[in-house]
């Protein structure tokens, strides 16, 4: 009989509460843990980020080398750890969420993605080099409706997620078993119609900030 890997997040029904919100829990899968999220960020908290983030986008990089690629045709940015109230609240809400401490988080990121533009599937933990401090875990949060396409897409496991302005998708691979996290190899399909924003908040195994 198999045992069931532990996972960072220990559900009891399908809500969430952190300090200052009440998060729906509106899909699910139990290995590797997937979670389809609903009411993560409020609609002026979305447009607020998009608004700080848009004049400071750069064409994005893959990898712990930041090398440009074809892989990953969409701008992007990281905001300063805390940069303002509003990064601090979104902050503290994601560690909330998770149960990680906001030291192990790293800088939130802002993706935006115009029609055709898209990144091709790959894993979010680092799977060259001798890595200390892995990921392990990533809330992908979505800030704008998506006229068309745009889907965060996992390919091994037939999951393909809608973006929602607001709502985000949890996955999870620091298990033991290399199976499960290779599971969550993810793409984002090309944008057909519109465009795409999204922050994503990556955590570490480890204390990653120097606070």
């Amino acid at each position: 009989m198999n045992v069931k890997e532990q996972t960072i997040i220990h559900l009891t029904g399908n809500r969430m509460k952190t300090t200052d919100q009440e998060i729906h829990i509106v899909g699910k899968i139990d290995e590797p843990l997937i979670l389809i999220l609903e009411n993560v960020l409020s609609n002026l908290e979305c447009d607020a980020l998009v608004d700080l983030a848009k004049n400071r986008m750069e064409r994005a990089k893959i990898g712990k080398s930041h090398a440009i690629s074809d892989i990953r045709t969409s701008s992007s940015m990281f905001f300063d750890e805390g940069e303002n109230e509003l990064i601090q609240r979104i902050e503290t809400r994601g560690s909330e969420l998770l149960n990680i401490p906001v030291s192990h988080a790293e800088p939130l990121q802002i993706l935006h993605y115009k029609s055709g533009e898209q990144y091709q599937p790959h894993y979010d933990y680092f799977t060259s080099g001798n890595v200390v401090n892995n990921r392990i875990c990533s809330l992908v949060m979505y800030l704008n409706d998506v006229d068309e396409g745009g889907e965060t897409y996992f390919p091994s496991l037939h999951l393909s997620v809608t973006p929602k302005k607001g709502s985000a998708v949890y996955f999870e691979y620091f298990y033991n078993d290399y199976h499960l996290n290779e599971l969550t190899l993810h793409g984002g399909n090309p944008v057909a119609v519109g465009e795409k924003w999204v922050a994503t908040q990556w955590m570490r195994r480890q204390s990653h900030r120097q606070i």
